[in-house]
C-alpha cells in the first residue's frame, strides 16, 4: 500500500509557471511507474505525464509536450511535476498515480492515487 499527497497548485497567471509535487508514504516509490493526471470541471479524467520505475523514461500528452517535465527522485520518495508556459485550458484539479506496470498513459494501471492539487490559471 502507498500513500500519495500531491501539492504546489495554485492560481497563476497565463505563461507562468508551478512545480506540483507528490510525495509517497508507505512503500518507496522506486517500485512503481508514476503518472500525472488532470480532470477539468465536467470532464473525465486525462493523462499529462508518466515516468518510469528507474529508466527515467518519460511520456508526455501531446498537449503539455515542452512545457510540462515529470521527474522523480526516489531517495526523497518524490515525483514533480514542472509546469512552464501555463494557459487556461491547464485548469483542472491535478492528480498523481502510482503504477506497478510499466509506464503508462492509462489511468486503469493505476493503483494508487493521490487526493488531487487545484491548479488554475487565469488569462
Amino acid at each position: 500500500q502507498v500513500q500519495l499527497v500531491e501539492s504546489g497548485g495554485g492560481l497563476v497567471q497565463a505563461g507562468g509557471s508551478l512545480r506540483l509535487s507528490c510525495a509517497a508514504s508507505g512503500r518507496t516509490l522506486s517500485s512503481y511507474s508514476m503518472g500525472w493526471f488532470r480532470q477539468a470541471p465536467g470532464k473525465e479524467r486525462n493523462f499529462v505525464a508518466a515516468i518510469a520505475r528507474s529508466t527515467r523514461s518519460t511520456v508526455y500528452a501531446d498537449s503539455v509536450k515542452g512545457r510540462f517535465t515529470i521527474s522523480r527522485d526516489n531517495v526523497k520518495n518524490t515525483v514533480y511535476l514542472q509546469m512552464n508556459g501555463l494557459k487556461p485550458d491547464d485548469t483542472a484539479v491535478y492528480y498523481c498515480a502510482a503504477s506497478q506496470l510499466l509506464v503508462t498513459a492509462s489511468p486503469t494501471s493505476y493503483n494508487y492515487w493521490g487526493q488531487g492539487t487545484q491548479v488554475t490559471v487565469s488569462s
